[in-house]
């Protein structure tokens, strides 16, 4: 997995407009475009990529803990919002760009650190405009449910 570690590993515009949000995801996914700094800090990677669908493979660890030692709600909140913004990804034509507008999490039961996860991120709506996704953490090995989410996202074409 190759993670960016400066500003020169990611992508640069050009590359990132000359593809489809899905061939984007694609190259993240085989390593030739770098995973974003903020996935080596909360140790996860992409795992699957198809139209409209990415799931994140993830441990939280105790860095990722609160106070009380249990895993922070932004862990959950951080790999719902990438699976889910990067499954509306993967419907971005060629020449376009998202963003996150809003994204709401349900956590469900507490997450053991350590405990390897999946994140899936699937598309409900994908217009010119804007994309609408769903989420839901599971564990890896158990399937259990941990948090679930919603967001949606705006879709620019960039000229």
């Amino acid at each position: 997995m190759f993670i960016a570690q400066s500003p020169d590993d990611l992508p640069t515009r050009d590359v990132l407009l000359s593809m489809s949000g899905l061939a984007f995801m694609e190259g993240v996914r085989d390593g030739t475009i770098s995973h974003p700094p903020i996935s080596g800090v909360l140790d996860y990677h992409v795992d699957l990529v198809e139209p409209g669908r990415v799931v994140f493979r993830g441990t939280p660890a105790f860095a990722h803990t609160n106070p009380m030692g249990t895993v922070h709600g932004g862990w959950y909140g951080t790999l719902l919002d990438s699976c889910m913004a990067c499954a509306v990804m993967t419907t971005v034509p060629k020449g376009s760009i998202y963003t996150t507008l809003e994204y709401k999490i349900n956590i469900t039961r507490n997450l053991p650190v350590g405990m390897e996860i999946l994140a899936d991120g699937r598309v409900d709506h994908a217009g010119r405009s804007t994309g609408v996704a769903t989420g839901e953490i599971r564990g890896a090995q158990d399937g259990k449910l941990y948090a679930t989410g919603s967001t949606t996202c705006l879709i620019m074409q960039i000229d």
